[in-house]
């Protein structure tokens, strides 16, 4: 029977279908014709999480105690692990019960944040590029976006100035990434400064998603939103399990930040699931508490490949600057080719899947991530392939992006 006559809501109805879907279905398509794929797409983190995580989900199984439904704000030992760490990290205070709540992964927080706070024609300020939640979220509450543009020639950082007080004074939510994804851009304190003054001055809660902060190389050290005098007031900030934890299945993340923006989040997730498995978040207290010694294990591995990568681009005509912190390089199409176009192109030529920028928003035409999640040994055959295709890139190309 034909169900023609039930349409989807007209929330689902605005997104735009979401690219990883889409390469998902590209990626299995070539897989049933025997190609074999190198997948740089998705920043899905490579090997299994740390075996004393895996151990400590094993013991937590086995615990009768934690079958049953988990408290709503998560279980108190997890919280206080958040806090111990971001007062480790950062040399930020933290109260356990009102301003740390996990969740089912940060996208899951960031996209039910904006349904929490976001009013039909709501005024929120998004980067252009910007990985994806940060405006699908706000689209599926209703809210009106105005997207801010991020240009490469400044470093990929908002243009605070650029933003009309017209718009500054109507908007009620700012989100944004540092270090981002896709453009790996990060940013200095200063900024992290200016956009608190600028969210004090407007009334503007801000959203910082933070799910990139061990991932940082050559001596780099992100800044987290909170250690910004008065940004507790007006703000809260995402972390994830999935990246520096090799956690990503898991589903577990956080927020922490301003109790009463918590609070207005917690209130719609109790509506909408009981929280995360108990074994679950042992699990993730485990990984917080592990010793400096496994973060940098994973800082080198991300190191080693980005710098083979950048190397071997280079060879290539791509003129990649290094990279201070996240898995992913941000490169432009040759030739003046679309983003799509390009990634297709690879994919259909090399069977090396990369994901088109424009996937995070307009202002990611012209260009495409690599995630960094494969060894060497792959990334050079990856490599061997645009060789091979002819895959290359020139000044005048870059010329003609930059010029759009």
């Amino acid at each position: 029977m034909s169900l023609d006559w039930i349409s989807p809501a007209d929330r689902v109805r605005a997104l735009p279908q979401y690219v990883f879907a889409r390469l998902d279905e590209l990626k299995a398509k070539a897989r049933e014709q025997g190609i074999d794929l190198i997948d740089l797409g998705m920043g899905n983190p490579d090997g299994a999480a740390p075996q004393p995580v895996i151990d400590a989900a094993i013991a937590a199984l086995k615990n009768p105690a934690n079958h049953g439904y988990p408290p709503f704000e998560g279980t108190r030992s997890f919280r206080q692990a958040i806090t111990n760490w971001y007062h480790r990290r950062y040399g930020v205070n933290l109260d356990p019960d009102s301003e740390a709540l996990p969740l089912l992964g940060s996208k899951e927080g960031l996209g039910h944040l904006a349904i929490a706070y976001i009013n039909p024609g709501d005024v929120v300020l998004v980067p252009s590029p910007s990985y994806p939640v940060h405006f699908r979220g706000p689209i599926i509450a209703g809210g009106e976006i105005y997207s801010l543009i991020l240009k490469p020639e400044n470093d990929w950082l908002i243009d605070l100035a650029a933003i009309p007080d017209a718009v500054a004074e109507k908007a009620k939510i700012l989100y944004f990434n540092y270090p981002s994804n896709p453009t790996a851009a990060t940013a200095p304190r200063e900024f992290f400064e200016d956009i608190v003054a600028f969210a004090r001055k407007y009334e503007i809660l801000l959203v910082h998603d933070l799910c990139y902060a061990e991932l940082a190389f050559d001596g780099y050290q992100p800044t987290s939103l909170l250690e910004i005098p008065g940004a507790k007031d007006i703000g809260v900030e995402f972390h994830t399990m999935s990246k520096t934890y090799n956690m990503a299945g898991w589903r577990v993340g956080f927020v922490v930040g301003n109790s009463q923006i918590i609070q207005g989040l917690r209130t719609l997730k109790t509506n909408l699931d009981y929280g995360i498995f108990a074994a679950l978040q042992t699990a993730a207290e485990t990984a917080l508490q592990l010793p400096d010694e496994y973060l940098h294990q994973v800082q080198e591995r991300y190191l080693r490949r980005r710098d083979f990568l950048i190397q071997g681009l280079a060879e290539l005509g791509w003129n990649i600057p290094k990279t201070k912190a996240t898995m992913y390089l941000w490169i432009p199409c040759p030739d003046g080719m679309g983003s799509t176009d390009f990634a297709l192109s690879v994919l259909q030529q090399t069977g090396v899947v990369v994901t088109p920028g424009n996937a995070f928003g307009i202002g990611g035409e012209g260009y495409v991530r690599i995630s960094l999640i494969l060894e060497c040994d792959r990334l050079g055959e990856a490599l061997r392939r645009f060789k091979q295709a002819g895959i290359r890139y020139s000044t005048e190309s870059l010329e003609v992006i930059h010029n759009k």
